[in-house]
């Protein structure tokens, strides 16, 4: 969740020196920083879910996963934002210090003051990252979740589920851009949601 607490526009360079000195966290669009904002516990448990299931499937394969505090550069004029989940396989992101750059895969849990901009602005501008192949975005008050994933024609594609799983009745997460599956209990688990 975020909110704008700084009113006056600064350039990506000022954006990127202030929040150093910062104690929390700032996402940086057109101009204007926003805080980040403590999540519900069930947006922190689906993260801490996929997160640690990603973390022991991607072990030795040269990507790596980062949740909460890794920032998102899109561009050297930004935005910058700071996703539920990011992965990257790319060596220059393995030993980057300040933001990911080439990112495969990034999640979003989302929140409701958030899901507007997660699925509009937010995703425009995370589809003009080259290396991204895929976007999830989970429902934390409901078992839902949309992965957009990019086609061979650079076109995006929504696989929507459960709807869109094998086996609806025991529905599996797959995600191409990093060769892994899961069962949506899996990411929801321990997690209390409304249902439908």
């Amino acid at each position: 969740m975020i909110a704008n607490l700084k009113h006056h526009s600064m350039t990506p360079a000022e954006y990127l020196t202030w929040e150093a000195e910062q104690p929390l966290k700032y996402e940086y669009f057109q101009g204007e920083v926003y805080a980040m904002t403590g999540g519900t516990l069930p947006h922190n448990d689906i993260a801490v879910n996929l997160t640690s299931a990603l973390r022991g499937a991607l072990r030795g394969t040269g990507c790596k996963v980062r949740m909460a505090d890794a920032k998102v550069k899109i561009s050297q004029q930004g935005p910058y934002f700071y996703p539920d989940i990011v992965v990257s396989c790319d060596d220059r992101d393995r030993t980057a210090m300040d933001a990911i750059c080439y990112p495969v895969l990034i999640v979003e849990v989302l929140s409701p003051g958030t899901a507007g901009f997660d699925r509009g602005d937010k995703f425009k501008f995370y589809r003009r990252i080259p290396t991204l192949r895929e976007y999830l975005l989970i429902d934390a008050e409901k078992v839902a979740i949309d992965c957009y994933r990019k086609g061979n024609s650079r076109r995006w594609e929504l696989i929507a589920y459960p709807e869109d799983a094998a086996d609806p009745e025991n529905p599996v997460l797959e995600l191409e851009s990093i060769n892994f599956s899961c069962s949506l209990e899996m990411v929801y688990e321990e997690v209390e949601v409304r249902g439908e």
